[in-house]
């Protein structure tokens, strides 16, 4: 009787020999990255837009006060929220509903009893909230600018007492903080950026050329010293992705990109500034807090965009350790050119590509 032949004399696949090991084992060193685009990828495709809910309230007299709100018209009719002004304020009128464009907006008219501070905005969805963030601005009849900022997770706001300048900074530091953790296209294009630097000098080098170029525009344009059609600026931003992506897969070291990535980062970040502003001119600037506001919902920006380099960072470098202690040995977490980094580059800009053609439909 023939006995079978012993495992140790099977040979593998043509698929598995050996001379696809490295390309396979370069994947996994550099999964941290892959994997944390992708999950922001999934996010986003989830999340279908990247535009916020926003709600103005204006208070037209000590008693009276307008509820104006828009929701993206991605948004179905079915699914759209019901907002409204609870506690001391009623419903003097019933809702204006219409179809604008790119928006559902809605109109209702309160009286309230007492001041506006204290008195909470709700939203209720009929089912679960489309991951969209919500703005807030309330201007009180005596002058006095409010805003804040609610994640997918929260349906209710209490409006505040007049703020202290302090209390302003605070607050535009949480909103630009907010702003960038729920702003995929900024995060990716900064992701990106970190892939294609390939080292900390220069992912140093490329992320302050983005920042003080976004910052300069974000300035100028809140101040209305300068502006943009927010639409145009949308689709553009879109299109820096997109470059960025083409960049990582060519994976060709001579261009101008590679060879002056403060240029390439900053001339991008002129756009992202703009974009940054749209968030401001929605939310509004308290007149009298206006310098603190604005510097601070930058910083809010810069932290939210440091904390997510360190954490590419971190989680990459974690990963590398752990192979170095294993049979694998170490290797560099993003090199350009690698199979993992070709991958992530066709996936976001796969994404990015489906954005511009998004916006340029919506102009």
């Amino acid at each position: 009787m023939r006995r079978p032949a012993p495992l140790a004399g099977l040979r593998w696949p043509s698929a598995l020999a050996s001379s696809t090991w490295p390309a396979a084992l370069d994947v996994l060193r550099r999964a941290p990255l892959l994997l944390g685009l992708w999950l922001a990828l999934a996010a986003t495709a989830l999340g279908h837009d990247l535009r916020p809910i926003f709600i103005d309230i204006t208070q037209t007299s000590a008693i009276d006060a307008t509820l104006r709100w828009k929701v993206p018209s991605t948004v179905s009719r079915a699914q759209l929220p019901a907002i409204a002004l609870s506690e001391a304020c009623t419903p003097e009128s019933e809702l204006r509903l219409v179809l604008r464009a790119d928006s559902y907006q809605g109109e209702q008219s309160y009286q309230c009893a007492t001041a506006l501070a204290g008195a909470s905005v709700s939203l209720d969805f009929p089912s679960t909230n489309p991951s969209l963030t919500t703005i807030i601005r309330v201007l009180t009849h005596d002058g006095l600018l409010l805003s804040g900022l609610l994640p997918p997770d929260e349906t209710a706001w209490v409006i505040p007492e007049a703020p202290g300048r302090w209390e302003v900074a605070a607050n535009y530091t949480e909103l630009g903080i907010e702003h960038i953790a729920v702003g995929w296209d900024h995060l990716l294009f900064v992701a990106l950026m970190v892939l294609l630097a390939r080292s900390p000098r220069r992912t140093l080098i490329m992320v302050t050329g983005f920042t003080v170029a976004h910052s300069l525009t974000l300035a100028l344009s809140t101040l209305d010293l300068v502006s943009l059609p927010i639409p145009v600026v949308e689709t553009a931003i879109a299109l820096s992705i997109v470059f960025l992506a083409a960049e990582i897969a060519r994976s060709n070291r001579q261009t101008l990109t590679h060879r002056f990535p403060l240029l390439a980062t900053g001339l991008f970040g002129l756009l992202h500034g703009f974009g940054f502003a749209s968030v401001l001119r929605e939310v509004g600037l308290p007149p009298t807090e206006l310098p603190t506001a604005l510097l601070f919902f930058n910083v809010g920006v810069e932290i939210g965009q440091i904390v997510f380099v360190v954490v590419i960072y971190a989680a990459g470098l974690g990963w590398q350790a752990a192979m170095r202690r294993s049979r694998f040995g170490r290797r560099g977490f993003m090199v350009e050119g690698s199979p993992a980094a070709t991958a992530t580059a066709y996936a976001v800009g796969a994404i990015a590509s489906f954005w511009t053609i998004e916006r340029l439909l919506a102009i």
